[in-house]
């Protein structure tokens, strides 16, 4: 059946709409992996080139990456990878903490088997990563334990708030968890975490999960 001019125009938003999503993520992993470092403008034409696609969803991507706190527009300059500062990371730092600690507590109460074991597995894969100094795989295993832990608390708001700010921070976590010694402490923190939730400690978890955010915070001060 072939269709008609009105239902065509619909289809074709939805395309678009799909289309621009993807070249969304696709940027939005190449900035999160540092692949488009912070500070660096966006070249729409390579972009477009590299991702296959014209420099209309790039435009659109971008727009929605500035929402986030990933970029930012520049007036006649352009866009760029946003670059926090240190005030900036320190107060991201705290409001996750205090989030954390809350999704933590909601873990405590409702957290099933399944999921405190799901949550022991990451720490396991973890350690593996900080033993053979795998910073780029403990990385990405650390996002995804914390990911783990907002959707064992049920708390779907605080979830989403808690994984909105963890954009921001992910500009940095990359220079924070950086060193064999580092991993072994962070992942020690996670192990304290897990242990808490499981016996339903909420007390406990609550402070396990908000002291690991400040414990990075202070890891980054060292940095400097």
């Amino acid at each position: 059946m072939e269709l008609n001019h009105a239902m065509r125009k619909p289809m074709q938003k939805l395309r678009q709409r799909s289309l621009v999503l993807e070249v969304r993520d696709a940027l939005e992993g190449m900035i999160l992996r540092g692949e488009v470092p912070a500070g660096e403008r966006l070249n729409e034409i390579h972009l477009a080139e590299q991702l296959g696609v014209s420099r209309g969803p790039v435009r659109e991507a971008a727009r929605s990456l500035e929402r986030e706190g990933l970029v930012k527009t520049v007036a006649n300059q352009g866009v760029f990878v946003r670059k926090l500062s240190l005030d900036d990371a320190l107060e991201l730092y705290d409001l996750r903490a205090g989030i954390a600690g809350y999704l933590c507590i909601r873990a405590a109460k409702s957290a099933t088997p399944q999921d405190t074991a799901d949550l022991s597995g990451f720490v396991d894969r973890m350690q593996d990563a900080a033993r053979n100094g795998d910073e780029e795989r403990y990385f990405e295993l650390n996002l995804a334990f914390h990911d783990r832990v907002a959707i064992a608390s049920g708390a779907t708001r605080a979830k989403d708030l808690y994984t909105s700010l963890g954009k921001e921070v992910r500009l940095l976590r990359l220079r924070v968890l950086t060193g064999g010694a580092s991993l072994i402490l962070s992942n020690a923190e996670h192990d304290r975490i897990v242990r808490a939730i499981e016996s339903g400690d909420e007390e406990a978890a609550g402070r396990e999960g908000a002291q690991h955010h400040i414990n990075g915070k202070l890891r980054l001060l060292e940095t400097l």
